[in-house]
């Protein structure tokens, strides 16, 4: 009979405590040595682990960084001058892998903690504060695992960063306080477009980066000039450049891949979670090194719900599907940093039924029309007129959507984004009209990524079928 898997681990585990250290071995039955007791001082810690030694370049060319610096720098001028504060994560991760602020991932490419940029729109210049080491490389009790990282002085890190200057983080403050009474306007990103309103701490939850450093900012120096830049950075982030698109296709490919493998596990009987869990998996296997967003996968009065009040209990999430049933998903993968977000309605038994089908039809016809419009120079509220004029009178109160039918993503599912701000080659959104009717007890959803070229639009999400036919034979 073979030995079982674990029972070999073993036998190797133990083969190699005795040939890696067998005078330990014997010293555990022998007395000790007349003398002082060792208490198992460590050895000498290994060299300090450089950031080029994890990172050897950007995720992006030097080069495309330098001109999202310089476009954001002329942007600033363009608007009214004065300086825009990036803050960095702080290097927590919860678990999962880290991730960087998007702004500051945005404009340095860094995954440095604790720092902040600064782009300086009086004097041309990008100066980045970082701390002297990266406190997650540090622990005193234990050396051989924790062997440091400087930041601030490491000059091959500032030769991979490319910023014009460089500055303790200890200094940031004063910085900060000069600025203030130079009369210097400072910019932050306020998170929507408009005044920048007063983030107040609340009783449950916490500040996000951004509104913490503005609710800071506003009780050190009373007297600072304080703006929104989010008009300013939605400018830049809407357009995306080739390379950016690049990484939007492959991330799209990876979620259709694993839509497809996701609705081959559909059928009666099967959980929602399952099909998660087989979305999650094929992404990962894909090069996802996370996933942007919860998955929804959400089947027959599920659907009907948004995700939010479907979350609101634990374990709701996780229905057993039954014939005749309709199950949507609503995911998306992400890999180096940029995202996709599709979504696709399945017959769980493997046939839609004629009204099912009727609706879904509907849906997809109206996803049609406004594909069809897309091209430089619409504005998304011109997409939604068209949107609407697709929609039967009738069915209108049906279309559970806000006043687009989309939303733009890049580096989140919600990217930084102005509606009446006419598009641009370059620029990459989703189309997404929701139909939900809860009389029939019939909701359908299907959602595209799109990208607008010179002289119209490209799917990326063109490789995964929407016709019922298609939908069914995905099933089957």
């Amino acid at each position: 009979m073979p030995v079982p898997r674990i029972a070999r681990l073993a036998c190797r585990l133990t083969a190699a405590a005795f040939l890696v250290a067998p005078a330990t071995l014997v010293a555990q039955d022998t007395p000790p040595a007349a003398g002082p007791v060792s208490r198992g001082e460590p050895g000498a810690a290994p060299p300090e682990q450089r950031y080029g030694d994890w990172v050897r370049r950007l995720p992006f060319r030097p080069q495309e960084y330098a001109f999202r610096r310089s476009n954001m720098i002329r942007l600033l001028r363009n608007s009214g001058g004065g300086v825009f504060i990036a803050p960095s994560s702080d290097g927590a991760t919860a678990g999962d892998t880290f991730r960087q602020l998007e702004d500051f991932w945005y404009y340095t490419g860094l995954e440095v903690p604790n720092s902040v940029l600064v782009l300086d729109a009086e004097r041309d210049r990008s100066i980045l504060f970082l701390p002297d080491t990266d406190y997650r490389f540090e622990n005193p009790g234990r050396p051989n695992d924790f062997p440091g990282r400087p930041l601030l002085g490491d000059y091959q890190l500032r030769s991979i960063a490319g910023i014009e200057e460089y500055r303790p983080m200890a200094d940031f403050d004063g910085y900060l306080a000069q600025t203030v009474r130079a009369r210097t306007l400072v910019r932050v990103n306020g998170g929507s477009a408009g005044a920048l309103a007063e983030p107040e701490l609340p009783r449950f939850g916490a500040l996000d980066p951004d509104r913490a450093m503005i609710l800071r900012l506003r009780a050190e120096y009373p007297n600072i000039r304080l703006a929104n830049a989010f008009e300013e950075v939605a400018q830049g982030r809407m357009v995306k450049s080739r390379y950016e698109g690049e990484r939007m296709q492959i991330a799209a490919d990876a979620t259709v891949q694993a839509i497809r493998a996701a609705a081959r596990r559909i059928a009666p009987g099967v959980d929602e979670r399952t099909l998660q869990g087989e979305f999650e998996s094929t992404c990962r296997a894909l090069g996802a090194q996370t996933i942007p967003f919860t998955p929804i996968v959400k089947s027959g009065p599920n659907s009907l719900w948004p995700w939010r009040v479907l979350a609101a209990h634990y374990d709701r999430r996780n229905r057993p599907m039954e014939a005749g049933d309709l199950v949507i998903l609503d995911v998306g993968c992400e890999i180096d940093g940029y995202i996709s977000d599709v979504g696709r309605t399945f017959p769980v038994s493997g046939t839609f039924s004629a009204e099912q089908r009727e609706k879904l039809e509907l849906s997809t016809r109206i996803a049609d029309a406004i594909i069809a419009a897309i091209r430089p120079g619409v504005t998304f509220r011109e997409l939604t007129r068209i949107a609407y004029e697709a929609i039967p009178d009738h069915e209108e109160r049906h279309m559970q959507t806000p006043f687009f039918f989309g939303h733009h993503i890049g580096m989140n599912a919600g990217d930084p984004a102005l509606p009446d701000e006419p598009l641009q080659a370059g620029m990459v959104f989703t189309v997404e009209p929701w139909y939900y009717n809860h009389e029939l007890q019939i909701a359908v959803f299907v959602e595209d990524v799109v990208r607008v070229t010179d002289d119209g639009v490209e799917v990326l999400t063109r490789g995964l079928a929407r016709t019922p036919e298609a939908l069914e034979a995905m099933v089957r």
